[in-house]
């Protein structure tokens, strides 16, 4: 008769493949790292870039629809020139107006994006040249200071200033005019999230 006692199972090693029908355990550590890409972007980042991205489309859909002539509230002096304006040159400015809006969010994909370190080889001259971190920092820096100036200004008093004007939108009119504009209140503090995750990334390769 054999006396040896019974082994306990051995819990698997962090690292360390875990074999058939058995279940590995997921360490903090491993947890925290598919928090980061491989070239060091946080996880974090990516989704305020994202976001960032989002911040300036119902403003954007709110003026494609005052420049087809939908009616979105306004009155008096201000209705009338919307309403000879638009559809027309006024449609142009406003379609305009969204779409740099949106370009310009979109370019805070660049900081979480192989295209904001290295140049895509398709642009002529410049394509595959390494971008130098500064040269994306300093005016996104600067974009997101006067976002945040913009936003908060308008948050406290601003906007409340614009809507006190009797030919502008009021009652449902202006609940929606100000939920379309909400979101880009954020734009400016999501760029500058997103700007120092990429500074801290690319400068702290230099050192």
């Amino acid at each position: 008769m054999s006396t040896t006692a019974p082994t306990a199972p051995t819990a698997p090693v962090a690292g360390v493949a875990a074999a058939p029908g058995t279940t590995a355990t997921t360490t903090p550590r491993a947890a925290r790292k598919r928090a980061v890409r491989p070239d060091g972007t946080p996880r974090w980042a990516e989704l305020a870039a994202g976001a960032t991205v989002w911040t300036t489309v119902p403003s954007g859909l709110w003026r494609l629809a005052l420049g087809v002539g939908i009616p979105v509230g306004f009155s008096g002096e201000l209705a009338a020139v919307f309403e000879n304006n638009t559809p027309g040159w006024g449609t142009a400015y406003l379609v305009t107006l969204s779409g740099l809006a949106e370009f310009l969010a979109f370019l805070t994909m660049g900081l979480v994006r192989p295209w904001g370190e290295v140049v895509p080889s398709w642009i002529p001259l410049i394509g595959g040249r390494a971008v130098r971190p500064l040269a994306a920092i300093v005016p996104a820096a600067i974009g997101s200071a006067v976002l945040t100036y913009i936003g908060t200004s308008s948050l406290f008093g601003g906007w409340a200033d614009q809507l006190n004007d009797p030919e502008a939108p009021q009652g449902l009119a202006a609940v929606v005019m100000t939920l379309c504009y909400l979101p880009m209140v954020a734009w400016g503090p999501l760029v500058a999230a997103v700007t120092f995750a990429y500074a801290r990334r690319t400068l702290g390769r230099r050192r």
